[in-house]
């Protein structure tokens, strides 16, 4: 199905948090994202640009994505004329380096030609309709005593994996206490690129836990070294950071710098694209599991169909809205239930309808191109 761009209406829209969020290099307390409702030639489609606020993970921000989507991405598309979902990424990506716009608009065209051909967004990308296993990440706490009784509350919610966040001084101490506490859950630890390979040894200590994974240990150019620490542990290497576009996933295959990818829409610059990563991944025998930001509900919706991909193996980071949001823009609300599975609704498109009173009470922002 081709689509033509007519009209883009965008909504900077910032929703509290329930608890500041903390990893190993910045904290956050709001959630922005970028709303965007799109007019095409088939129907409307809802889209999200959605990076955190100031220096949290990459570069970009909300205010460099509407930069990008206001002045260069959603005219050129617009100016481009019919194309199909599949295309979009090609006709995007040499007019930006902004990734988290570019999935933002690219993801809005699919929802459009899902809800125009009245099938679910799965069915396009060629996932299967199946219970998605969600997991909690737990951000970095005060105290230990907090962390393990955090993990506690959400163990009890039934979340099929816990992930936490280490940094250098706050790691093997953490992990040997929820270990400790909770013998049997899966668990995993996420570095966000906080060592070096100086600090194997914190590695090989973590080694002894029957930890699921190691998430972006070292920086996330560090190829080699990523690839010397995994020959180091038995514990699987999970690239995020370093798996940002198709050719760094092929160097990441060809080193053997790591054995599950962690894939994010919004970083790679759309479904697209992380439908792509995804069977390069397959064909290499990487598992993969679905990221996120966190991002609000329209960009998770759609998150959680591509998840439906054969080759994503472990749990999503895709959480019940109310883990970290006050509140959120979808109805119903995305939930999971006592086993810790999400179920995607029926109906066409992701089956989640936007309420537009809810992005009217966040706006911070408004703009129509």
């Amino acid at each position: 199905m081709q689509l033509k761009v007519k009209q883009v209406e965008l909504v900077h829209v910032r929703i509290p948090l329930h608890e500041p969020f903390r990893i190993s290099t910045a904290e956050v307390s709001v959630k922005d994202a970028i709303v965007l409702r799109v007019e095409t030639s088939v129907g409307v489609g809802w889209g999200e640009a959605s990076p955190m606020a100031g220096d949290f993970y990459v570069a970009e921000t909300p205010e460099s994505s509407w930069e990008a989507l206001t002045t260069s991405l959603i005219p050129a598309l617009q100016r481009h004329g019919a194309v199909t979902c599949e295309q979009v990424a090609d006709a995007l990506e040499p007019m930006s380096d902004q990734a988290f716009a570019r999935a933002g608009l690219e993801s809005a065209l699919w929802h459009a030609a899902a809800a125009a051909r009245g099938k679910p967004l799965w069915a396009l990308l060629g996932g299967r309709n199946r219970p998605i296993a969600s997991g909690v990440a737990v951000g970095i706490t005060d105290t230990i005593d907090e962390l393990v009784d955090k993990v506690d509350g959400y163990v009890g919610e039934g979340y099929r994996r816990v992930k936490i966040k280490i940094k250098p001084g706050w790691d093997v101490e953490p992990v040997a206490a929820l270990r400790e506490r909770f013998a049997d859950v899966p668990l995993m630890v996420d570095a966000n690129a906080a060592y070096t390979l100086d600090q194997a040894d914190v590695f090989e200590a973590l080694d002894r836990y029957d930890l699921m994974m190691f998430e972006q240990p070292l920086a996330g150019d560090a190829l080699d070294d990523l690839a010397a620490l995994q020959q180091r542990v038995t514990t699987p290497i999970c690239l995020d950071e370093s798996a940002e576009t198709l050719e760094a996933v092929q160097r990441i295959i060809s080193k053997g710098s790591g054995r599950i990818i962690n894939i994010k829409i919004q970083r790679v610059g759309g479904l697209q694209r992380a439908r792509q990563m995804h069977d390069l991944a397959a064909s290499a025998n990487l598992p993969c599991w679905l990221g996120t930001m966190p991002e609000l509900g329209i960009a998770s919706a759609q998150g959680l169909h591509l998840a439906t991909l054969d080759n994503f193996a472990f749990p999503t980071d895709v959480e019940s809205s109310a883990r970290w949001f006050v509140d959120d823009l979808l109805e119903p609300p995305i939930v999971i239930d006592a086993a810790g599975m999400l179920h995607i609704p029926d109906g066409p498109a992701t089956g989640y309808r936007v309420n537009p009173d809810k992005i009217a009470k966040y706006a911070v922002k408004r703009a129509c191109v």
